[in-house]
């Protein structure tokens, strides 16, 4: 009993709890994020360069396989065939994916930092002990 007993003491922690909820939001933000970036931003960043879908570009490297039968020039395609290819384009809409995330979560804990930092309180004088000490060594000083 002491095993289960350790184990729900653990579980209960704050840190271990905080972890939790962390990592479910985490998730669901960055599914809000993954949105942004496909359905959004590389939308426009794909008009912008003259493509429709920015993630499709990629640079084939090995031979279709036998009996391949799906679109040559289509990314999803090959890559269900298991062919080998330099997808530039998808690596960059992830990277952009990861440059917003962390952007907004350097936002966020800017604003939490703020909100959690209380301002130090200027004392007007020294403390009581202080004050004591300055007078023991002034006494000693006579």
């Amino acid at each position: 009993m002491g095993l289960i007993s350790e184990f729900k003491a653990f579980i209960n922690r704050g840190n271990v709890m905080d972890l939790a909820i962390g990592v479910i939001i985490g998730g669901a933000f960055a599914t809000i994020t993954k949105s942004l970036t496909d359905d959004l931003i590389m939308p426009v960043v794909g008009y912008i360069f003259g493509g429709a879908d920015f993630s499709g570009y990629f640079i084939r490297l090995g031979d279709l396989p036998a009996g391949f039968k799906g679109n040559p020039e289509s990314y999803a395609d090959l890559k269900a065939a298991g062919v080998a290819m330099f997808g530039w384009g998808e690596f960059l809409t992830v990277f952009v994916n990861f440059l917003i995330l962390a952007f907004i979560i350097f936002l966020l804990m800017k604003v939490v930092n703020r909100v959690l930092t209380k301002p130090e309180e200027t004392a007007a004088g020294p403390s009581e002990e202080v004050q004591l000490l300055r007078e023991i060594r002034d006494s000693l000083r006579k």
